[in-house]
């Protein structure tokens, strides 16, 4: 009976501990306690009005859902900054008659990842997505703000993982 218990104690111990190690959006134990997030400028060659906040935005809101760290202004201890260099729209099939079937948008973001505490994690890297969608469709209005998220959304996640996940 106590070797029973012995064994429970240990088995608990043990779950216990590895829950400090580990969590479940995979990023481990984070050195730091704030974050920023500065505005991303658009210097893409087409400027679709409202993406830079957008993107500024969703990055935001990655970090502050899937850690406790705590978003400030300025002086963090991680900091992530950059541009939006691209947004392209460019055909990707054609029919027979050699009308365009299929466009593609793309959106690529150069990322300045800082980490004050352990400057060995600093990066800057380029990250890319894309939407396909049929040619004769417009990408206005809800249809674009769908298009964005699901761009923005595998993006920041991507961010996500190489700053804090280390995937």
């Amino acid at each position: 009976m106590k070797h029973i218990k012995l064994i429970l104690l240990t088995i608990l111990i043990f779950s216990i501990n590895s829950c400090s190690v580990y969590n479940f959006t995979g990023t481990g134990k984070i050195d730091a306690k704030t974050f920023q997030v500065n505005f991303f400028q658009n210097n893409a060659e087409i400027i679709e009005p409202g993406i830079d906040r957008t993107f500024t935005l969703a990055l935001q809101d990655i970090i502050l859902n899937q850690t406790n760290l705590n978003l400030v202004k300025n002086g963090a201890d991680l900091t992530y900054e950059g541009e939006i260099v691209d947004y392209r729209i460019s055909p990707m099939t054609a029919t027979a008659d050699q009308q365009a079937s299929q466009n593609r948008l793309k959106i690529r973001v150069n990322v300045r990842f800082t980490n004050k505490n352990k400057e060995v994690d600093n990066f800057e890297k380029t990250f890319e997505f894309f939407y396909d969608y049929p040619a004769e469709q417009q990408l206005l209005g809800s249809t674009l703000n769908s298009t964005l998220k699901e761009i923005f959304e595998r993006i920041t996640q991507d961010i996500f993982n190489e700053s804090l996940a280390k995937w």
